[in-house]
């Protein structure tokens, strides 16, 4: 999201096929250290893993993932469809009233996350962080490095150009919470105050976005 400002628009097709393989790949990655060798990473016990867990692990599922992708796939598809007729409803709602234009994205982008955003609240008053990671790692990468590539894949095959660099303010923004987020968990460890320099961060997204930036 940071490259593509600095890509000229006549090489935008081959930069978005670059961006389709290199994130099917690593999503293609992700699930087989998910669901094999690596699996207990995702659980509550990883530091007590028992003797001969990771052969067990790398032993395939019933049924092959197969079934799960075509599930993914067609929630995909489901989502898309649903986000862009409520983007078009809001878009026509909100015409006139001088909203900032990233009002309807971010609210279509809040319902459709609602699902994890409240699960991981759930999970964070129970104090249960590892469940709160797990969701935070499959919504972002479900919406990163798979829904990405498929839009990119439809804006190639209708030779539309999509653009999907991060304006300047963003990419500050973008910097700075990758840079809490390394000091913060870089000894395993995080506290309240940790937390709290997130939520600023994220509330300091959410004033550029109402001024437009």
């Amino acid at each position: 999201m940071v490259l593509p400002a600095f890509v000229p628009a006549a090489h935008w097709p081959a930069y978005s096929l670059f961006t389709i393989v290199v994130m099917v790949a690593l999503y293609d990655l992700f699930l087989k250290l998910q669901t094999g060798r690596h699996s207990y990473f995702f659980s509550y016990s990883y530091a007590q893993k028992p003797a001969g867990a990771e052969d067990a692990a790398d032993e395939p599922a019933a049924g092959g993932l197969a079934p799960p992708m075509l599930g993914i796939a067609a929630g995909i598809v489901l989502i898309g469809l649903l986000s862009e007729v409520m983007a078009k409803t809001l878009d026509a709602g909100l015409a006139g009233s001088g909203a900032p234009p990233i009002l309807a994205p971010l609210i279509v982008a809040t319902i459709s996350a609602s699902p994890e955003i409240l699960t991981a609240l759930r999970a964070a008053l129970a104090n249960r962080t590892q469940p709160v990671v797990n969701i935070a790692l499959g919504a972002s990468l479900s919406t990163v490095v798979l829904t990405v590539p498929v839009i990119e894949a439809l804006a190639l095959a209708t030779h539309h150009p999509l653009t999907m660099a991060l304006t300047a303010p963003q990419m500050v923004m973008t910097l700075l919470a990758l840079l809490a987020a390394t000091i913060n968990i870089h000894d395993g460890e995080t506290n309240a105050i940790e937390g709290l320099t997130h939520f600023v961060l994220f509330a300091a997204f959410l004033m550029l976005s109402a001024i437009g930036l």
